[in-house]
């Protein structure tokens, strides 16, 4: 019974294990704010393209 005791007291491996759940929740972050950003930027060159388009035929 001390082994079990032992082992459920040791709080060695929790550290680690919450290092990982933190760089998951930053990964996770990190991976929506690039989509987002992403899909404003394409966004972006888009209208810049259309306007260039727009600039070469004389549309303006």
């Amino acid at each position: 019974m001390t082994l079990f005791n032992r082992i459920m007291k040791d709080e060695a491996g929790a550290t680690a294990i919450e290092y990982g759940l933190m760089a998951a929740l930053i990964s996770v972050a990190a991976i929506t704010a690039m989509g987002s950003l992403g899909n404003s930027l394409s966004n972006t060159f888009n209208f810049v393209s259309g306007q260039m388009t727009n600039a070469q035929s004389g549309k303006l």
